[in-house]
């Protein structure tokens, strides 16, 4: 790691923010940068706070982003991409299809500048913890320089080939996600039905060998039927929606964009993704 190497970082939402502040707080020289700039107001007396994409870009050796979704990435490099930046690294975090990470890798080859997609396995207090998985796709050397940044940021880091890897096995574990975070609301949903309270349930699936890290992060939101979002319901929505762009075609794939979607339109999108279990009661009433 080059000690005087400058660092960027484009997105300061759930995951951006906690990201961000474990660079700070590890002490690298940090430029932050975000489209609602009260997020960024609390890295002003540490590091360095643009109010433009193009003023970080001009300050920063390597650049990380943390999007929400191929729309905001592709607006982002689009400014990047009419900027000056030989040299330069970007990492992308974001979980976006693969032909967007790609496309944008091709085009910074085409001004000189490297790109590594990183997208993260964890959600929000992973975040903060730092111990998020990273899945990176790259290829020139690229995870040389930025993995002790990851490492800040995260547990573990595994290379799985060149640019859009990382992005491809995103897709797939959040698919299996989608898919647990169903079964979960659907047992709970049957537990209730036979007369077993949810915490109950939940804690006989959480000391079983069917319990994870997943489920016993998403107990509370069930036992208290309260859902503040870690990983809003939309993202999942988003990520089905993806995975099934790239060719998901199985026997849940169909139960799964209707349960997600049909969420969305009744109104639980912004709500955790185990809200997914307040709109299969209501379906099931």
């Amino acid at each position: 790691m080059n000690q005087t190497e400058r660092i960027g970082f484009i997105g300061l939402g759930n995951m951006g923010h906690p990201m961000a502040k474990n660079l700070e707080n590890a002490g690298f020289p940090l430029s932050v940068y975000n489209r609602s700039p009260e997020k960024a107001a609390d890295f002003a007396a540490k590091s360095q706070v643009c109010t433009d994409i193009p003023r970080l870009v001009s300050e920063s050796d390597i650049i990380f982003t943390m999007l929400s979704n191929d729309d905001a990435v592709h607006a982002v490099y689009e400014t990047v991409l009419q900027l000056p930046i030989e040299g330069k690294l970007f990492v992308d975090m974001s979980t976006i299809s693969q032909e967007c990470s790609t496309e944008v890798a091709k085009l910074l080859a085409g001004s000189g500048a490297g790109f590594v997609d990183a997208p993260v396995a964890g959600s929000t207090q992973p975040a903060k913890d730092g111990t998020l998985i990273f899945m990176v796709g790259s290829g020139n050397g690229y995870l040389l320089k930025v993995k002790p940044y990851l490492d800040v940021m995260g547990r573990e880091t595994l290379h799985l080939g060149d640019n859009g890897k990382g992005i491809a096995a995103k897709l797939c574990i959040n698919y299996y996600l989608s898919i647990l975070y169903q079964g979960m609301a659907e047992t709970v949903l049957f537990a209730e039905k036979m007369g077993i309270a949810a915490d109950d349930m939940m804690r006989i699936i959480n000391e079983s060998a069917s319990g994870s890290g997943a489920s016993r992060v998403k107990t509370p939101l069930l036992v208290n039927n309260e859902f503040p979002a870690a990983f809003a319901l939309d993202f999942m929505l988003k990520d089905v929606k993806l995975a099934v762009n790239a060719g998901a075609d199985y026997p849940m794939t169909d139960t799964l964009m209707k349960t997600y979607q049909g969420a969305h339109d009744k109104g639980f999108g912004e709500q955790d993704v185990m809200a997914v279990i307040e709109y299969l009661r209501k379906q099931n009433n």
